[in-house]
């Protein structure tokens, strides 16, 4: 759907975008009135509030309540296989036994946030976050203390990645935008990406997890919790013994490791191929590479790593029949997950639509400021008022590609502008943002826990990268 013509100035759509935030935060955290419910009704009230034409206000609210289903409906729901598998079996534990006993124990979060820097290369931050989920519990558990010491390391590398490093979509769309090239991009970006999130995250994320006390959520992956901490699957015996009985062998660190892999390879294929049509190297519509970005499209990615999971992991222990109740009991406690999710992207989408971006776009295009700091500034704004990093951070660099293209910047220059419009989109994750509401719901975390930690590390995250940015640019 398009945005429409927005019925009021910029000043009245931000007042209508904070006051539906407000609105929002006060029904579930004051009222406790439950998020997914909270989320529709504000979405119908704001969609009303913008002046939509009653009879569009339904296709509104599918527009981004569908399009994050699309989105991570799938890839939850086979990320919750594989990760029930993995855990089930002994892989998670064999997995961070290793990464442990490489890195040390007082490395943990650090061992798991290289883990994530390496794998999100070329996965998308929800994918790689829910393949990864029963890893970070695992050490969790093992060491005890808040989750956020060790979920977000993790978490944050995919952010970070996914945010700035092509092949990436955000940062190929805006270096293709701006005219730059996808190569300098990628070699500008890795070394800045590593870097905030080391400053960003990492340092932060232990200033976080010593002051905020996240424990693990009672139900993961299918798992009820008993009161002396220990887990049982619906799929398990009621003694316990079921997954006992799968974990008696647990499967190797090559088996796991080569698990986790397939992915990894696969979904490079799809974001890889992308980049290199965008680049001119491959020419679009050829047969071989369709085929094998269909093999990358995530959730079929995701489909043939569970189908491997059952045959290597399941499988060699358990009838088809038992592997099958496993990954049942896996499903039914993401349903809260999805549900809330989707909701958040319809409050984002009724944003989005309402024409604030237009309207922020109009007011913020005639700054007279250093280039790469207004980038950064119309990303952050469009960010917190619509919600979508990738709107936020394709908008900005159409808005800044004309300045850009008169200023004849050079490759480097141009990949500095790209860090600073996606550290922009970066910044200020909050409950507008459907991957906010992803991360709230896997960590077990209410609202307001989640803007303490997750909204500020997402900043500070997005301002380091910017920071960076802006010294490099200073001295070129």
């Amino acid at each position: 759907m398009e945005a429409i013509d927005p019925a009021y100035g910029t000043a009245t759509l931000l007042l209508m975008a904070a006051g539906a935030v407000a609105l929002l935060l006060f029904l579930i955290m004051k009222v406790k009135l439950h998020a997914f419910v909270s989320l529709v009704l504000v979405s119908v009230v704001t969609a009303l509030a913008v002046g939509f034409p009653l009879a569009d206000i339904p296709d509104v609210l599918m527009f981004g309540f569908a399009d994050t289903l699309g989105s991570v409906a799938l890839l939850v729901a086979f990320g919750v296989m594989l990760g029930r598998l993995l855990e089930i079996t002994g892989g998670a534990q064999v997995l961070a036994d290793t990464l442990i006993n490489r890195f040390g124990e007082h490395r943990a979060p650090l061992a798991l946030g290289v883990a994530a820097l390496i794998f999100g290369f070329p996965i998308f931050f929800d994918a790689g976050l829910v393949v990864f989920l029963p890893i970070i519990l695992t050490v969790a558990r093992r060491f005890g203390g808040s989750l956020l010491l060790y979920a977000l390391p993790a978490a944050g590398a995919f952010a970070a990645m996914h945010a700035i490093v092509p092949p990436h979509p955000g940062p190929v769309a805006a270096a293709e935008v701006l005219g730059g090239e996808i190569g300098t991009t990628l070699l500008v970006g890795l070394p800045i990406a590593v870097a905030a999130w080391y400053v960003g995250v990492l340092l932060v994320s232990r200033f976080l997890g010593a002051r905020v006390m996240v424990s693990l959520p009672d139900a993961v992956f299918g798992e009820v919790r008993d009161g002396h901490g220990h887990g049982r699957g619906e799929g398990d015996r009621a003694d316990g013994t079921g997954a006992r009985e799968l974990g008696e062998r647990p499967p190797s660190f090559g088996t796991v490791l080569g698990l986790l892999l397939v992915p990894l390879v696969l979904i490079s294929f799809d974001t890889v191929l992308n980049t290199l049509v965008t680049a001119g190297v491959v020419d679009e519509g050829e047969d071989w590479a369709e085929f094998l970005a269909l093999l990358g499209f995530t959730p079929v990615a995701l489909l043939i790593t569970v189908l491997a999971a059952i045959l290597v992991l399941g499988r060699p222990r358990a009838s088809m029949e038992r592997v099958g109740k496993i990954i049942d009991g896996a499903l039914g406690p993401i349903c809260s997950i999805i549900l809330i999710t989707g909701a958040g992207g319809m409050f984002g989408g009724v944003l989005e639509l309402s024409g604030i971006g237009a309207a922020l776009s109009d007011s913020l295009s005639g700054l007279g400021i250093s280039l790469i700091v207004q980038a950064f500034l119309i990303a952050a704004l469009l960010r917190v008022a619509q919600g979508s990093a990738t709107v936020a951070l394709t908008t900005a660099s159409g808005l800044i590609a004309g300045a850009a293209g008169e200023a004849g910047l050079g490759a480097f220059e141009l990949a500095l502008l790209v860090v600073a419009v996606a550290a922009g989109a970066t910044v200020l994750s909050h409950v507008n943002d459907s991957g906010f509401w992803l991360v709230s719901r896997f960590f077990g975390m209410d609202v307001r826990t989640t803007l303490r930690t997750w909204t500020v590390m997402e900043t500070t995250l997005g301002l380091t990268a910017f920071l960076i940015a802006l010294g490099l640019w200073t001295v070129v």
